[in-house]
Protein backbone atom coordinates (compact mmCIF):
# COMPACT_ATOMS: atom_id res chain seq x y z
CA UNK A 1 0.00 0.00 0.00
CA UNK A 2 1.26 3.47 -0.76
CA UNK A 3 2.51 5.83 1.95
CA UNK A 4 -0.07 7.92 3.88
CA UNK A 5 -0.68 11.39 2.50
CA UNK A 6 -3.19 13.81 4.02
CA UNK A 7 -5.51 14.88 1.23
CA UNK A 8 -5.80 18.45 2.53
CA UNK A 9 -2.10 18.95 3.31
CA UNK A 10 -1.74 22.04 1.12
CA UNK A 11 -4.73 23.66 2.81
CA UNK A 12 -3.35 22.73 6.22
CA UNK A 13 0.05 24.23 5.36
CA UNK A 14 -1.66 27.42 4.21
CA UNK A 15 -3.77 27.62 7.38
CA UNK A 16 -0.70 27.05 9.57
CA UNK A 17 1.16 29.82 7.75
CA UNK A 18 -1.85 32.09 8.18
CA UNK A 19 -1.97 31.27 11.89
CA UNK A 20 1.72 32.15 12.21
CA UNK A 21 1.13 35.47 10.41
CA UNK A 22 -1.79 36.30 12.68
CA UNK A 23 0.21 35.41 15.80
CA UNK A 24 3.05 37.64 14.59
CA UNK A 25 0.59 40.49 14.00
CA UNK A 26 -0.72 39.98 17.55
CA UNK A 27 2.82 40.06 18.94
CA UNK A 28 3.52 43.33 17.12
CA UNK A 29 0.35 44.89 18.54
CA UNK A 30 1.28 43.74 22.04
CA UNK A 31 4.78 45.20 21.62
CA UNK A 32 3.21 48.50 20.49
CA UNK A 33 1.00 48.53 23.58
CA UNK A 34 4.02 47.89 25.78
CA UNK A 35 5.88 50.83 24.19
CA UNK A 36 2.85 53.08 24.67
CA UNK A 37 2.58 52.06 28.32
CA UNK A 38 6.30 52.64 28.90
CA UNK A 39 6.06 56.05 27.27
CA UNK A 40 3.06 56.91 29.45
CA UNK A 41 4.94 55.81 32.56
CA UNK A 42 7.92 57.98 31.58
CA UNK A 43 5.60 60.96 31.08
CA UNK A 44 3.99 60.36 34.48
CA UNK A 45 7.45 60.41 36.10
CA UNK A 46 8.34 63.63 34.29
CA UNK A 47 5.02 65.15 35.36
CA UNK A 48 5.66 64.23 38.97
CA UNK A 49 9.16 65.71 38.81
CA UNK A 50 7.87 68.93 37.21
CA UNK A 51 5.13 69.31 39.81
CA UNK A 52 7.72 68.89 42.59
CA UNK A 53 9.97 71.48 40.92
CA UNK A 54 7.04 73.88 40.60
CA UNK A 55 6.35 73.51 44.33
CA UNK A 56 10.00 74.29 45.10
CA UNK A 57 9.89 77.30 42.77
CA UNK A 58 6.75 78.55 44.54
CA UNK A 59 8.47 78.23 47.92
CA UNK A 60 11.73 79.79 46.78
CA UNK A 61 10.07 82.45 44.73
CA UNK A 62 10.50 83.01 41.02
CA UNK A 63 9.31 85.22 38.21
CA UNK A 64 5.77 84.99 36.92
CA UNK A 65 7.11 84.06 33.50
CA UNK A 66 9.12 81.13 34.89
CA UNK A 67 6.11 79.85 36.83
CA UNK A 68 3.87 80.29 33.78
CA UNK A 69 6.29 78.34 31.54
CA UNK A 70 6.50 75.52 34.08
CA UNK A 71 2.71 75.34 34.35
CA UNK A 72 2.37 75.20 30.56
CA UNK A 73 4.92 72.38 30.42
CA UNK A 74 2.96 70.51 33.11
CA UNK A 75 -0.26 70.95 31.10
CA UNK A 76 1.55 69.68 27.99
CA UNK A 77 2.74 66.61 29.90
CA UNK A 78 -0.80 65.98 31.14
CA UNK A 79 -2.10 66.20 27.58
CA UNK A 80 0.59 63.78 26.37
CA UNK A 81 -0.34 61.35 29.14
CA UNK A 82 -3.99 61.59 28.11
CA UNK A 83 -3.04 60.96 24.46
CA UNK A 84 -1.01 57.87 25.49
CA UNK A 85 -3.98 56.58 27.49
CA UNK A 86 -6.21 56.96 24.43
CA UNK A 87 -3.61 55.25 22.26
CA UNK A 88 -3.39 52.41 24.76
CA UNK A 89 -7.17 51.95 24.72
CA UNK A 90 -7.21 51.91 20.92
CA UNK A 91 -4.33 49.42 20.86
CA UNK A 92 -6.13 47.18 23.38
CA UNK A 93 -9.18 47.16 21.10
CA UNK A 94 -6.95 46.20 18.15
CA UNK A 95 -5.39 43.45 20.26
CA UNK A 96 -8.83 42.07 21.15
CA UNK A 97 -9.80 41.96 17.47
CA UNK A 98 -6.51 40.32 16.53
CA UNK A 99 -6.86 37.83 19.37
CA UNK A 100 -10.23 36.84 17.94
CA UNK A 101 -8.61 36.34 14.52
CA UNK A 102 -5.88 34.18 16.10
CA UNK A 103 -8.48 32.08 17.93
CA UNK A 104 -10.41 31.52 14.68
CA UNK A 105 -7.22 30.60 12.80
CA UNK A 106 -6.27 28.20 15.60
CA UNK A 107 -9.69 26.54 15.37
CA UNK A 108 -9.23 26.12 11.61
CA UNK A 109 -5.86 24.44 12.10
CA UNK A 110 -7.19 22.21 14.91
CA UNK A 111 -10.11 21.12 12.72
CA UNK A 112 -7.73 20.14 9.94
CA UNK A 113 -5.47 18.33 12.41
CA UNK A 114 -8.44 16.28 13.65
CA UNK A 115 -9.39 15.49 10.06
CA UNK A 116 -5.81 14.39 9.37
CA UNK A 117 -5.89 12.15 12.46
CA UNK A 118 -9.15 10.60 11.24
CA UNK A 119 -7.72 9.99 7.76
CA UNK A 120 -4.58 8.47 9.31
CA UNK A 121 -6.70 6.13 11.43
CA UNK A 122 -8.65 5.10 8.33
CA UNK A 123 -5.37 4.54 6.51
CA UNK A 124 -4.00 2.41 9.36
CA UNK A 125 -7.22 0.41 9.41
CA UNK A 126 -6.99 -0.16 5.63
CA UNK A 127 -3.34 -1.22 5.96
CA UNK A 128 -4.33 -3.64 8.72
CA UNK A 129 -7.08 -5.10 6.53
CA UNK A 130 -4.67 -5.41 3.61
CA UNK A 131 -2.14 -7.17 5.83
CA UNK A 132 -4.82 -9.55 7.14
CA UNK A 133 -5.90 -10.35 3.59
CA UNK A 134 -2.29 -10.95 2.53
CA UNK A 135 -1.74 -13.30 5.48
CA UNK A 136 -4.97 -15.18 4.72
CA UNK A 137 -3.96 -15.56 1.07
CA UNK A 138 -0.49 -16.67 2.09
CA UNK A 139 -1.80 -19.22 4.59
CA UNK A 140 -4.45 -20.54 2.22
CA UNK A 141 -1.82 -20.74 -0.56
CA UNK A 142 0.41 -22.80 1.71
CA UNK A 143 -2.51 -25.06 2.55
CA UNK A 144 -3.25 -25.59 -1.15
CA UNK A 145 0.43 -26.28 -1.86
CA UNK A 146 0.58 -28.69 1.06
CA UNK A 147 -2.54 -30.49 -0.16
CA UNK A 148 -1.16 -30.63 -3.71
CA UNK A 149 2.14 -31.91 -2.40
CA UNK A 150 0.39 -34.56 -0.29
CA UNK A 151 -1.73 -35.57 -3.29
CA UNK A 152 1.34 -35.87 -5.49
CA UNK A 153 3.09 -37.98 -2.85
CA UNK A 154 0.05 -40.23 -2.61
CA UNK A 155 0.07 -40.68 -6.37
CA UNK A 156 3.80 -41.45 -6.37
CA UNK A 157 3.38 -43.95 -3.52
CA UNK A 158 0.73 -46.02 -5.32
Amino acid sequence: MKKFRFSLQKLMDFREQELDRQKNALSLLQADLKRIDESREDLIKKLSEQEEQLERVYKMGSTAMDISMRKRYIVTLQQEIHIREQQAEEKKAEIEKQLSVVVDATKDVKTLEKLEEKQLEEYKHAVGKENEQFIEEFVSGQTVRAANSAGNNAVIGE
